[in-house]
This record gives C-alpha cells, structure tokens and sequence, in this order.
C-alpha cells in the first residue's frame, strides 16, 4: 500500500540517490591551471610546440651522465644540470658505439628529462611537478641550438609558485645554457692580455 518515494526529477545534478545511498560528483579546479582544457583536463599540443620522445632523457645512465659530468644552475623553485653532448664522429666511433646510436639517435638540440625527489611530497604532488615542468618546457624549449642533456630538479616551492613564473625560470634556465655551451661570439685576438 504503501509506495516507496520515487526521486524526484527536480533533485539536484550532482547528487544521485541509489537505494538509501548517496553519491556525490565533486569537480575541482586548481587555481593557476589553463581553462582552457579538454574533457580530461590535458591541452593537446599545438603544432609548433611539442615535447617528441626524441627531445626526452629517457635512460638512467643518461641521467647518471648529467649529474656526474655536467654543471648546475640553480633558480628559486628548480635545479637544472645540464651536460654538452659532444659531437659525435660516425666515422671514428667503434662498432659498439655504432650499435648503441641506433637505439637511441642523438636528437640535436636539448634533451631534457625530470626527477623529482619522494622526499618532496607524494604521488600525486610529485606528479603534478612534472606536470607543469613538462608543460613549461614544451612551451619554451629552443627548437635549435646547443646539444645538451638537461636534468630538472624542482624544489618544494613549485607547487606554490604561479605557472608564469615557472615558464620563466625554465626560460631562463634554457638562455642560461645556450650562453653557457653556445659557440663564443668573440673570440680573444693574438697578442691581448686574454689569450
């Protein structure tokens, strides 16, 4: 006789009743985040600006190279080690070298790679890090240039710091290595004190 209540068509979207039980959908936005996403929160990639695999550092022992041999440049919310590639030889490299060319080509220009510490938060604060680091690489990495390994370490601050500001460091950190690796504008003259 009696009829258990039907939910009524007027109930509020994001609340859906299931025997008894209630389920909320909550959607959050991050401030400092594009609103300009897609359905899954991700910007494709527009055609001019891409991070191609071939412009990442990808192995260990990559990475192992550029702390070991390389330099640092430090900035307020990131370390970046860079090391220069040297110019490889084909003809002059061993067969070995040959064979290891083939599986990964030396991309000219930067190749850059992330590593970000368990020390700085969990998962899902180290994976935004690299989130916005890829992202403002993608957005100011130099097509052309020297050939370098780049290794970006972020700092804590990261997180808080606003997207812009984490553009232009790594914009910074890019012009820095140019100067640094790029071919010398001037050179000294035979006979100056600086020679």
């Amino acid at each position: 006789m009696f009829r258990r209540a039907q939910p009524r068509s007027s109930a509020h979207p994001l609340l859906h009743q299931r025997s008894g039980n209630f389920r909320v959908t909550v959607t959050v936005s991050v401030p400092g985040e594009s609103s300009g996403e897609t359905k899954r929160g991700v910007v494709p990639p527009s055609g001019n600006a891409a991070f191609p695999r071939n412009a990442r550092l990808l192995r260990h022992a990559d990475f192992e190279r550029v702390y070991k041999l390389g330099r640092r440049h430090f900035s307020a919310s990131m370390t970046v080690f860079y090391w220069p590639r040297p110019a490889a030889d084909k003809a002059t490299q061993p067969v070995e070298a040959k064979a290891r060319a083939v599986k990964s080509p030396a991309a000219s220009g930067l190749r850059i790679g992330f590593t970000v510490s368990r020390a700085l938060g969990g998962a899902v604060q180290r994976n935004r890090m690299k989130r916005r680091l890829r992202e403002a690489v993608r957005l100011t990495r130099p097509r052309a240039g020297a050939s370098a390994d780049v290794v970006i370490n972020p700092k804590k601050s990261l997180l808080t710091v606003d997207f812009t500001a984490v553009v232009n460091e790594v914009n910074r950190a890019f012009v820095v290595i140019e100067e640094k690796l790029g071919p010398r504008s001037r050179k000294p003259e035979a006979g100056s004190r600086f020679s």
